[in-house]
Parts: structure tokens; sequence; C-alpha cells
């Protein structure tokens, strides 16, 4: 089987990575992704922040835009992970009820969808501070930063946790990957053996 007929019949599935603001969501995410593409999967990253600006924008951050955000994020993950495409979805997502109904989405139609809980504590989100966000939370200049002074709702069950203050990039990618194989949603192309004709 070659690469690209493999990607043709391969099952997609929505890896959505939730987690406060510099946890290490969209890094894990591309990392992945790379090695996803690689190996010939189709591969989409709905980063937040694109979402943002052109998806969702003119939504604010109430928690009626920020459900709105989530889920039309949700419906776009999940059309693409219906044809066959891996949907990798590094958005913060910080209320259950709001996740809950993208799994349920996914449920109606039968796709593979996975929560994976980047849990990195707020310290270490703080001091890497990647958009500046905590450093302008801190001097009064910004209001309802998400795990600060706005809710997050940790997921209770994900099907992965990832400690990222412990491991690389790479590492997180890794274990990610790891649990999409033990589904048997990506791996290496099976080696195929030429059939021996038969003789009379």
């Amino acid at each position: 089987m070659t690469t690209s007929s493999r990607a043709s019949r391969a099952q997609g599935a929505t890896v959505w990575l939730t987690g406060l603001p510099s946890a290490g969501k969209t890094t894990v995410a591309r990392v992945l992704a790379g090695r996803l593409r690689s190996e010939g999967h189709r591969v989409e990253v709905l980063d937040g922040d694109e979402v943002r600006r052109f998806l969702s924008a003119g939504l604010g951050f109430s928690r009626a835009d920020r459900d709105t955000n989530v889920q039309r994020i949700g419906l776009v993950a999940e059309v693409l992970a219906r044809n066959g495409v891996l949907a990798l979805v590094p958005v913060i997502a910080p209320y259950a009820d709001s996740r809950e109904a993208v799994r349920k989405r996914h449920d109606v139609s039968g796709t593979p969808y996975f929560e994976v809980h980047v849990a990195t504590p707020v310290e270490v989100c703080s001091r890497r501070d990647v958009k500046g966000l905590y450093a302008r939370q801190a001097a009064g200049r910004l209001k309802g930063l998400t795990g600060v002074d706005d809710p997050y709702e940790p997921p209770v069950a994900p099907a992965l946790q990832l400690p990222t203050q412990d491991q690389t990039p790479d590492e997180s990618a890794a274990a990610v990957y790891a649990m999409l194989a033990e589904r048997c949603l990506v791996g290496p192309a099976p080696r195929v053996t030429p059939s021996t004709p038969r003789t009379r």
C-alpha cells in the first residue's frame, strides 16, 4: 500500500488540546502535525488565534461568545475528521459543557474524538507568557484571563494528560501519537507482501 492510498483510506479524528494560555497546546499540535504529515496523513491544525481572526471575528470573551467560538471550531473539526482528516485543535475551551457539546457532535456522526489536557500549571504558563497576557493582567491592563480571573474547568477524565513542564514538545507530541496509534488511527504504512503465483 502506498502512502497516498493509505491516506485516502485513513480514518479521521479530532484531537482537542485544552489547557491554559501558554500551556504549550499549539506547540505540541504543530510538532505532532509535522510527524503525521511526514507519514502521509492528512492533517489540519485549527489554531485558536487564527480562528478568532477569521471564523469568529466579532466575538468577544463573554461566556456566551466563548461557547459560540468553541462550537464553531467543533463543527469544522468534526467535518474534517468525518472526511478522513486528523484535526488537531489547540484551543483553550475553558468550559466543560462546551467541550462536551463538541464531543456529542462527534458521537452523533461516529467520529473519533479525543480530549487531551495540556495540564501545565498556571505558574509555569505565567513564566512562559508567550503572548504577554499574564503580564498585562498583572498590570491591570487585561481582565478575563482564563485560569487567573476567569474560570477554567479542567477535564475530569481526559483521554490523555500532558504535564508539559516535565516534557519536551517532542515528548508531548509523541505521547499523543502513541494514543492515536493504540486506536490504530496512525502508524507506518503496512508492509504488503506480493502474492506468490500458484503453480499447477
